[in-house]
């Protein structure tokens, strides 16, 4: 019995944490507001550490990648699977609505955001570059910075033996941060806690209003793809086993992505239970920070939601073929472009709409839409990285990828 307690205290005070967290926010209300400092605190001691985590990952694999070790192979199948997996969550989406139609009459509110309209030349260079070398230490540069990292593992490796202490250096750097990742987390009951009490709190009855049936759709094919069809890419990973693996990891990415609502919050959750699920560094380190800007499947289906929200307010069909071709190429950009750039969300709400020729004002319903599904468009982002990853593995290292069990420790 103690044994059992020790390898599963983490797991078992980070659900006590949320809750109680989700206790208070329902008895108190927007009362609970008081103690989201705490939460903050929390996301942003894992803000600070996330872009070093990510830099020593990538780079140091990268750097110690031997003949055997393809990283052209494994990026095409990283793209295939990145890219297989977020059309499959819309069309998943798309036949739910097809069988759950949206009847909405919902109300246009003005326009209150800015949005920074600036033209695609300029998105393109600030997603992949930075101008000074400083601003690729901000989550915001994130895309900037992975490039960067691959940029630094190749340079390394193609140093060879006068880059030998640099290597060491990446290594060494990895292991450090990943246990800071390690010490933070044990600020995460408290840390969480505090975030769930906050937006159980203060949003939760939003959840009930005019946006109540598209809500209801959402959460209802995003549990279902959570459970589903996620343990069926475990599945073809490696079988039973895998499913099983999968799953008993996945509790501290979940919480963690859904308590902070950011993806690139939970790659260090994600690093750490891919190790346990048997994903060999090498694969971990690059395809998880990569999915964590680009691999985006509750983004996928918060897409056609938002989407199938404006048409039916402003009493348009989302059934025939093109409509759907056009909203398929656009989720996938929406993907790409919600990881990619500051306020992407907003962005990518603009593109749909511009393409779909609709007026400013189907704006701001689709604005509300992507803030009340975040948690569950976060939980799906963010854990389907290390179920993609498994799926990676088994393409790239066959089907005996997984090995035996790590042991606990």
């Amino acid at each position: 019995m103690n044994d059992w307690f020790k390898n599963y205290k983490g797991i078992i005070l980070l659900m006590a944490g949320i809750m109680v967290g989700s206790i208070a926010g329902i008895f108190l209300g927007d009362k609970v507001s008081i103690i989201k400092p705490i939460g903050d605190i929390f996301l942003n001691l894992l803000f600070t550490a996330v872009v070093p985590l990510v830099f020593f990952a990538i780079a140091s694999a990268i750097a110690g990648l031997d003949a055997t070790n393809k990283l052209g192979k494994l990026l095409g199948v990283t793209s295939l699977v990145f890219l297989g997996t977020v059309l499959i969550a819309a069309i998943v989406t798309i036949i739910a609505i097809w069988i759950f139609p949206i009847h909405q009459h919902l109300v246009a509110n003005p326009i209150t955001e800015a949005i920074d309209k600036k033209p695609l030349g300029d998105q393109l260079t600030n997603l992949f570059t930075t101008s000074e070398f400083y601003q690729l230490l901000s989550r915001k540069s994130m895309m900037a910075m992975i490039i960067f990292s691959v940029l630094i593992g190749f340079a390394t490796l193609n140093a060879g033996e006068k880059g030998a202490a640099f290597t060491r250096f990446l290594h060494s750097g990895n292991e450090v941060f990943k246990n800071i990742f390690i010490l933070i987390m044990k600020l995460g009951p408290i840390g969480l806690g505090a975030y769930f009490a906050y937006q159980v709190g203060v949003f939760g009855p939003q959840l009930f209003g005019g946006y109540a049936r598209s809500m209801a759709l959402y959460y209802g094919v995003g549990a279902f793809y959570f459970v589903a069809i996620f343990s069926l890419y475990a599945f073809i990973a490696g079988g039973v086993g895998a499913v099983k693996r999968y799953w008993k990891n996945n509790i501290i990415p979940s919480a963690t992505a859904v308590g902070t609502c950011s993806s690139i919050a939970t790659i260090p959750a994600n690093l750490d239970a891919a190790k346990k699920m048997g994903i060999r560094d090498v694969i971990a380190n690059v395809t998880i920070p990569l999915g964590g800007t680009l691999h985006k499947d509750g983004s996928s289906i918060s897409s056609i939601v938002k989407m199938a929200v404006v048409f039916a307010l402003f009493g348009n069909s989302f059934n025939n073929v093109q409509t759907i071709v056009v909203a398929l190429a656009l989720t996938v950009l929406v993907s790409l472009v919600e990881g990619g750039i500051p306020n992407g969300g907003y962005i990518g709400e603009l593109l749909f709409i511009s393409a779909y020729g609709f007026p400013p004002e189907a704006l701001p319903p689709a604005m509300i839409i992507g803030t009340l599904v975040d948690p569950m468009a976060t939980l799906l982002n963010a854990t389907g990285d290390t179920v993609a990853a498994m799926m990676i593995s088994r393409f790239v290292d066959g089907k005996n990828w997984m090995g035996p069990e790590p042991l606990k420790g």
